[in-house]
């Protein structure tokens, strides 16, 4: 979704699983830089899961502890994802993720 502009991507990637009826926010599910990132987006993409794209938002998120629900601080970027993710697969006629 991210476009990047003449500099190569960090390489970090981030997990998160987000359950309103279990979780009181998303919770980071897998975290890494490198082969460990290059893995979880394959991982992803081989399973259908969206893939958001964001060198910035990779770098906060990689902050987090695995298991650990993100903090209010990233709510409105973590939203923000989500509502993307749901657009895309509502025009792609996947609305359940």
């Amino acid at each position: 979704m991210s476009v990047y502009r003449g500099k190569k991507p960090s390489n970090a990637a981030v997990a998160l699983r987000y359950n309103p009826e279990k979780d009181y926010t998303p919770i980071v599910v897998a975290s890494g830089h490198g082969h460990v990132a290059e893995k979880i987006i394959n991982l992803a993409d081989e399973n259908g899961v969206p893939v958001y794209r964001d060198d910035s938002t990779a770098a906060m998120l990689t902050m987090l502890n695995v298991g650990q629900g993100i903090p209010p601080e990233l709510y409105q970027v973590v939203a923000g994802i989500y509502v993307q993710i749901m657009q895309i697969a509502k025009e792609k006629g996947k609305a359940k993720l």
